[in-house]
């Protein structure tokens, strides 16, 4: 099995024009993706690092790329209202020609993102609203006339157009942090799992076993994993070619995506990151 491979970015930046370059080096230097994580802020005293909108930033993106798939990772659809973005995932699909994935989660960090602007920061507040947004954003994507009547939303009747580009669907991966299972629960039901490792509040690489338990509990609800990815959310590599021996095992575990995401607080995950994706996805490429 081939797995795809990616990068993704924080959505930390004082020129939204740096991460733009960031896409357009990956595109050019043979990556299959493109990713943005999705923060207000990324500190629960209301400080931290300059944020700019991912969704803009992906627009650009998309006008500046041929090959790249790209889409949030994550957008945490319970601080967004979901007919809102019903079409800012069309109006980027269609910019794209359909090459956007839409990841979803609860979103971190809880109060950062939500209780210090009133949203609701529980996980079982937050769970629901994200079950009943995706919900009502895929019906919104047929583009025929939806009544949706939820505990935490009412919507409708409404017909949305235009619809997605292709057949009125964008793939949606979600994500959830191990070992609980209750994200991977709902990724089942969509098209995608994005199981996330922490340890000691750092991001670490979830395992190959890991990725296998995913697959079987997607392939007991499901009945079946064909069409349904499995992406492996890991740091960025500091020796990229030593991943050839890795792959393998992921790969027999069912993984078709590899993304290295940067790993903030550390000042220099821009420059690292670019050092990255300047080497190729082998990790065989000169850096300049």
């Amino acid at each position: 099995m081939n797995i795809r491979r990616a990068v993704a970015a924080p959505c930390f930046a004082d020129d939204p024009a740096d991460l733009v370059r960031l896409a357009v080096e990956a595109e050019e230097a043979g990556f299959d993706g493109f990713f943005l994580w999705d923060h207000i802020t990324w500190a629960d005293n209301g400080l931290g690092p300059s944020i700019v909108d991912p969704w803009a930033v992906l627009s650009v993106i998309a006008a500046r790329t041929e090959r790249l798939v790209i889409g949030p990772m994550i957008t945490p659809v319970p601080r967004r209202r979901p007919w809102v973005l019903a079409r800012q995932t069309v109006t980027l699909d269609l910019l794209a020609g359909g090459r956007t994935v839409f990841g979803v989660g609860l979103g971190s960090p809880a109060h950062g993102d939500f209780g210090l602007f009133g949203d609701p920061a529980d996980d079982r507040t937050r769970a629901a609203m994200l079950d009943e947004g995706l919900d009502l954003i895929a019906g919104l994507w047929t583009g025929e006339v939806v009544e949706f009547h939820g505990q935490h939303y009412n919507v409708g009747p409404v017909r949305f157009t235009p619809t997605p580009a292709h057949g009125g669907k964008i793939p949606v991966w979600v994500g959830g942090v191990l070992p609980s299972l209750a994200g991977m629960r709902r990724a089942a039901r969509w098209d995608g799992a994005v199981p996330i490792r922490y340890r000691d509040r750092a991001l670490v690489r979830p395992t190959a076993d890991d990725i296998a338990s995913v697959r079987d509990l997607v392939r007991e609800q499901r009945g079946s994993v064909d069409g349904f990815d499995l992406v492996v959310w890991a740091e960025v590599a500091d020796d990229p070619a030593s991943l050839a021996e890795d792959l393998p095992a992921y790969a027999e575990a069912g993984a078709t995506w590899w993304i290295e995401t940067a790993r903030p607080p550390r000042p220099d995950w821009y420059e690292q990151l670019l050092r990255r994706i300047r080497s190729g996805p082998a990790g065989d490429r000169e850096t300049g």
